[in-house]
């Protein structure tokens, strides 16, 4: 519950934040710069006067929804490839499954960086880096899903009347195996957050001035010493963030399984 609360109160925060914030989180200052948490600056402000809780708030925008369209698109991908990977067998698995094993021969964050080098560096490249990175162990979960219900006696059923592969696939196989994904997804977003705040620290995901966290974390690098505030207040949202979400994938997994529950 705590995790869900935050994520949620996080994500209207981050929507009404033009509203509710005192300093536009582009209005620079230059009095106020490495000014320390205030009645004035609740969090403070960095280097160059602008107010870090403007910037947290307007930045949160950008983790979560990295965080949630690249898990999203890992999601997609993965279900079809998983899914006609596990029904098929065969050639087709072992061709899907070799390719994949390339990918994930490469740590996720070092595949991330490779793909953002080559796509360059922005928003929606970092959700396609994230994403393209994220898809082999959401197929490979899918596979052996479908590999449990394959030879079920309601896919059996479906093939006798003559439904179409496709109509298998999507109206049997797919809905029945989708289930443990879901916990998958709540872990994804934590890990896809974190990915996008790391991507963006290395000067590959959004730059600055976007707030994005990570680019937060990165400018203010080099002032951690004498302003400490201006990296511990990005980094304990990026943590309560990921927290957050790994609370309620655990939860929605104790939800699902039955041997889990009191």
């Amino acid at each position: 519950m705590f995790g869900l609360f935050f994520i949620i109160v996080l994500f209207i925060l981050s929507f009404i934040s033009p509203f509710i914030c005192r300093y536009d989180y582009e209005e620079i200052v230059m009095k106020s710069r490495f000014a320390l948490p205030s009645l004035e600056h609740l969090l403070g402000c960095d280097e160059v006067g602008r107010d870090i809780l403007s910037r947290i708030l307007y930045g949160a925008k950008f983790t979560l929804s990295i965080g949630i369209l690249s898990t999203a698109f890992s999601c997609v991908f993965g279900i079809i490839l998983g899914a006609i990977s596990g029904y098929f067998g065969g050639i087709v698995d072992t061709l899907i499954m070799r390719i994949l094993d390339i990918f994930q021969a490469f740590p996720n964050i070092l595949l991330a960086i490779a793909i953002s080098t080559v796509l360059g560096k922005g928003f929606d490249k970092v959700i396609y880096a994230i994403g393209i990175s994220g898809i082999p162990a959401f197929a490979r979960m899918m596979r052996a899903n479908i590999l449990t219900i394959r030879d079920s006696e309601y896919i059996e059923a479906a093939s006798s009347i003559n439904c179409t592969t496709f109509r298998i696939i999507t109206r049997h196989v797919i809905p029945n195996a989708i289930a443990p994904l879901i916990v998958q997804v709540a872990m994804g977003i934590a890990s896809a957050a974190l990915a996008a705040s790391g991507l963006s620290f290395l000067g590959f995901g959004v730059q600055a001035p976007t707030p994005e966290w990570g680019a937060m974390l990165a400018s203010a690098r080099g002032y951690m010493r004498d302003y400490p505030h201006m990296v511990i207040i990005p980094g304990i949202f990026i943590m309560l963030t990921v927290l957050s979400f790994n609370l309620v994938g655990d939860a929605i997994r104790d939800a699902l399984d039955p041997k889990l529950r009191d």
